[in-house]
């Protein structure tokens, strides 16, 4: 039996404050999932594995085994089918092509003449988790784009938790072996935070945990930030699409059921300044809805506060609404598609055209689909190799170098009130009998640059330095 959808078009000028505040204020939803999450993660941490397989058995009905799976991947790699495998590997290609371009270069470059020589270094992390949803189900793209930036950034160590099955769905141990993950787990939820913070017999400790997941797993990162380093908390997927009258709005339409599909919690909206347009979106919607799969998931999502076809007096306003609402995926569906882009600060990321719909990125153009929900776009972007490092900066100085910052880092550590901090430049560029007395007690490493025979430069010259914090 067909369902109906209730949808129609909005004006944005006539929205009410509550109406817009359901647009922009949308968040994880983990709120009320954070005291049991609090719970699991106790356990987990005072009771190791046998608190994950009781978990298992409480909210999986699963009874698990073995929690290390890892030997299984291959076998299930040759097993499944091979339009699959050659889908997942085809898709694996894209990603580890696109992350490729993302490794930046260690850097050196030298100032002031040649005195001073100031660089940043970039290394990977050594141990990260990544989560991946799964037990029954398969959602090996997750997988993929969890996997792969961390063994491009080279870390040493990537380890997958994805929820047990009877057993761990084959297609995702499948993506795991491709991807080049060191280890699987059968361990999912809020526990499988737990395991990769604070380790069991099994599961070692990881550094950073990234990856999307229910409620329960969001809560539960949000609980051990601190322990351990997360990547962001992420919420409903969300999608906005930006339209003018030359889009298609059977596509426009097919890419909001496409999100919608996710959650019932999931935010899609369109955005359009033609009133015709919107009209056409809307109808295409209804046309199309009762021909998927999941149509009564889709229906509430479309239903919700947070989803519609809003309709603007202009292109400039439709594109301060989609910066307010910073969308995690957004589409721009118009002729002047860059010109757009260029007035947008805030998305996690974008889909130009109309043949470049939503999917795919969710699945194979290459880019990652672990994207900042709930607006978080305003603040920052989404997984990437930069996820997996970490970066050092480097600094040398000669003795000439350091006589020109002399007063510089004098005056300011004394206006700071940090007497030592001063000293510790007064002993390298004071008077010859306080270098000498420095130099009687403390063996100098001499700098093959050194030239002992160089005046003293006392001239302010106005350079300043970073102090790092005390």
């Amino acid at each position: 039996m067909d369902m109906t959808v209730t949808l129609t078009t909005r004006e944005l000028s006539e929205l009410t404050p509550d109406e817009r505040a359901a647009f922009f204020d949308r968040d994880a939803g983990v709120a009320d999932a954070r005291a049991g999450a609090r719970d699991i993660l106790d356990r987990v941490r005072n009771e190791g594995d046998v608190a994950l397989r009781e978990l298992a058995r409480e909210h999986d009905d699963v009874e698990v085994g073995t929690i290390n799976v890892t030997d299984t991947a291959e076998r299930a790699y040759d097993d499944i089918d091979e339009a699959v495998r050659t889908s997942l590997e085809t898709a694996a290609a894209n990603i580890r092509a696109f992350h490729q371009e993302q490794i930046p270069d260690d850097w050196r470059h030298t100032y002031d003449e040649d005195h001073r020589e100031l660089g940043r270094r970039f290394r990977p992390l050594d141990r990260v988790g990544v989560y991946a949803p799964g037990g029954t189900a398969a959602y090996p793209s997750s997988v993929l784009m969890g996997v792969i930036p961390a063994i491009v950034a080279g870390v040493e160590h990537v380890a997958l938790a994805t929820p047990p099955g009877d057993p761990v769905h084959p297609v995702t141990r499948a993506a795991a072996h491709i991807a080049g993950a060191d280890r699987i787990y059968a361990v999912g939820g809020a526990q499988a935070v737990g395991a990769l913070t604070y380790g069991t017999e099994s599961i070692d400790a990881v550094q950073k945990i990234v990856g999307p997941g229910n409620r329960w797993v969001t809560a539960a990162k949000a609980e051990v930030r601190g322990d351990v380093d997360i990547d962001f908390l992420a919420g409903p997927s969300e999608v906005l699409v930006i339209a003018d009258e030359t889009a298609t709005p059977q596509y426009v339409a097919a890419d909001l059921l496409a999100q919608a599909e996710h959650d019932p919690n999931a935010s899609v909206v369109a955005v359009t300044d033609d009133q015709k347009t919107g009209e056409a979106i809307v109808k295409a919607i209804e046309t199309q809805v009762n021909a998927r799969e999941r149509s009564d998931v889709i229906i509430e999502a479309l239903e919700q506060a947070a989803s519609g076809v809003i309709v603007t007096r202009s292109m400039s306003e439709a594109i301060v609404f989609a910066e307010e609402y910073a969308a995690e995926h957004l589409s721009i569906q118009a002729a002047d598609d860059e010109a757009i882009l260029d007035r947008i600060k805030n998305a996690g990321s974008v889909f130009l055209g109309s043949h470049t719909p939503v999917a795919a990125g969710d699945y194979a153009s290459g880019t990652n689909h672990v994207l900042p929900t709930s607006g978080g776009a305003r603040q920052h972007g989404g997984l990437s190799v930069d996820t997996f490092l970490r970066s050092t900066t480097v600094q040398r100085i000669d003795e000439i170098g350091l006589n020109r910052l002399d007063k510089t880092i004098q005056t300011l550590a004394t206006a700071e009130g940090l007497e030592a901090h001063a000293e510790s430049i007064q002993v390298r560029t004071g008077p010859a009998d306080v270098k000498a007395e420095s130099e009687s007690t403390n063996e100098r490493g001499g700098d093959a640059d050194t030239d002992d025979n160089e005046p003293k430069d006392t001239t302010d010259h106005g350079v300043t330095t970073t102090e790092s914090s005390e």
